[in-house]
């Protein structure tokens, strides 16, 4: 059995940054795993500790930069790598969920993964779609915000709990190959330890270009526009009340009272 994770690193910002042009100066952002991705990685893990004759199998899209994030889920227990990128892909401003789908239902099909888990959504861009847009281009079942997952590999089927709207929550069968995306909480994401941060530098680690999995620029094209970056403006001020809780708890009655709280 294989099952593909698809990973990504999401920018941090500091408290304090500038703007450089349609982004954040690069002075002033990390990059770490995505904390949805970090979950779906350990969800695919313990699938292969679980069972026998399980390969995991990460896939990313992102520049050299990403091969530490990349790394880190290799260290986890992820058997091997694909990362893919090159200059036609460096020079778009914006990789939206449908580019990045294109993308990786294309090493989706070389690999021919029985199960596909994604995050829920990125950290940073948030567009929360990647996932089921992969599924729908790989005419695959699918299933949205898993929170709880049992495997039978032997009947091809996923049996997954999902967390809806409106504090429904919904038992389904999906049938394998399929791609679920993953919420946090579903598990415990493991600490990468210090042998498997060694042997992770002996994984294979493969970059793949457009060409490699059979697409050309046209993949890329996108009717989204990235047009301004900017930090919005503070529509008020924030009161802060030092003291003892009897000389705080009485003056943030008084401002409570002021706006007609409680009246």
């Amino acid at each position: 059995m294989k099952v593909l994770v698809t990973v990504t690193d999401v920018a941090v910002v500091d408290d304090e940054f500038e703007i450089d042009g349609l982004g954040v100066d690069e002075r002033y952002l990390t990059y770490e795993l995505n904390e949805w991705d970090d979950y779906a990685v350990e969800e695919a893990v313990q699938i292969a500790e679980a069972g026998e004759g399980v390969e995991v199998v990460t896939v990313t899209v992102g520049p050299e930069r990403s091969e530490e994030t990349v790394r880190k889920a290799l260290a986890k227990g992820a058997d091997r790598a694909v990362r893919v990128w090159d200059d036609a892909i460096a020079d778009r401003e914006l990789l939206d969920a449908e580019t990045k789908a294109e993308l990786l239902a294309a090493v989706a099909r070389e690999e021919e993964p029985d199960l596909i888990l994604s995050g829920v959504q990125s950290g940073d861009d948030s567009f929360a779609a990647t996932g089921v847009t992969l599924a729908e281009k790989l005419g695959e079942e699918w299933a949205a915000v898993v929170n709880q997952l049992e495997l039978d590999a032997d009947a091809g089927v996923a049996s997954v709990h999902r967390e809806l709207e409106g504090g429904v929550e919904e038992l389904t069968d999906v049938e394998l190959p399929a791609v679920l995306t993953i919420q946090t909480g579903i598990n415990e994401p493991r600490y990468a330890s210090l042998r498997g941060i060694r042997q992770a530098q002996n994984k294979p680690l493969d970059v793949k270009a457009l060409d490699d999995l059979g697409l050309d620029e046209s993949a890329l094209e996108t009717p989204l526009r990235w047009t301004a970056t900017y930090e919005p403006e503070s529509e008020g001020d924030a009161t802060v009340f030092e003291g003892g809780a009897d000389e705080t708890a009485g003056e943030l009655a008084a401002v409570l009272r002021e706006e007609g709280v409680g009246q």
